[in-house]
């Protein structure tokens, strides 16, 4: 499958500091912003929210 520019990967990154992160896609013509999901952090064992690095 080829790769597009305009469905980049992308890293979040718990808000919490604990440096667990995920790994995703996301449509830059759809979501131009950065993206933020409450996912679950295995760390602290909670949902936190999870911001897009750059």
């Amino acid at each position: 499958m080829a790769r597009s520019n305009s469905r980049p990967v992308i890293t979040l990154r718990s808000s919490a500091g604990t440096g667990q992160t995920y790994v995703t896609r996301k449509s830059r013509l759809n979501n131009p912003d950065r993206l933020l999901l409450r996912k679950f952090d295995r760390v602290l064992g909670e949902h936190v929210l999870f911001r897009e690095e750059r």
